[in-house]
């Protein structure tokens, strides 16, 4: 059953992109509401990858493994995310979502380039339900970060004449791929000594800092600027917040 549950949070977790994908067709958010989401949600997730990944696996790491994997998570994501771009998917998460003369964008390589960022992240959920229940921030964190990706992808998607309905059935793909991971996370790893747990947690980690770097907050910071850092730094606050209430 608790298998049901880790896949079930790793559902809802990603499921923030069909509902920011309905905003994006129903009330057309502004770019400026969009950024503000993504610098929270990047706070949120660097707390969550600070005290919820890193803090954990160090129990079970030591330094140089637990360094190594970070650098692996990181290294997956930016190759693969280069891939990724050139099949068409370059700007999944662009605010500007009115295309550039010449530009095309691929449905695949959109729906890969989300189960990309949030594959590690529902994996991780998962996995954290292990540790006696879902991490709140870390829950939140992805719930914000997938939130403005929905909105700012459909936004762009929908300049393009695609219909809701098929970018719905686009995200619930994505879903259905979090929902498995998040299971995954917890299953395979349920009888092990932490050794794997801490390494998969650390990978997961630097895909997910790599991730807010090379994408979320250039993002936002190209909408919101000067105010970026600091709706990044509130997000980070927010993360610490919630663990105390929480924990």
């Amino acid at each position: 059953m608790r298998v049901l549950s880790a896949a079930g949070w790793g559902a809802i977790s990603a499921a923030t992109l069909m509902v920011g994908a309905i905003l994006a067709y129903a009330f057309k958010p502004s770019p400026r509401l969009t950024a503000i989401v993504m610098a929270i949600g990047s706070g949120l997730l660097i707390g969550s990858v600070s005290y919820d990944l890193v803090a954990d696996a160090q129990l079970s790491l030591k330094l140089p493994l637990l360094a190594a994997s970070l650098f692996a998570g990181a290294a997956v994501f930016v190759l693969g995310t280069r891939l990724l771009e050139k099949s068409g998917g370059k700007k999944r998460k662009s605010l500007k979502p009115k295309p550039e003369e010449g530009e095309t964008s691929n449905p695949l390589a959109i729906v890969l380039g989300s189960v990309l960022d949030g594959v590690p992240e529902s994996f991780v959920l998962g996995l954290s339900v292990l540790h006696g229940g879902v991490s709140a921030t870390l829950l939140a964190g992805i719930a914000l970060s997938n939130l403005p990706e929905g909105m700012a992808a459909s936004a762009g998607l929908r300049t393009r004449k695609w219909t809701l309905p098929k970018v719905l059935i686009m995200y619930a793909a994505v879903v259905a791929t979090s929902a498995i991971a998040a299971g995954l996370g917890y299953g395979l790893l349920a009888n092990d000594d932490g050794t794997i747990a801490g390494v998969v947690q650390t990978f997961a980690a630097g895909a997910l800092l790599a991730m807010i770097a090379d994408t979320m907050i250039p993002e936002s910071y190209q909408v919101e600027r000067e105010w970026t850092g600091g709706l990044v730094v509130a997000g980070f606050a927010l993360s610490l917040l919630l663990a105390a209430a929480l924990g």
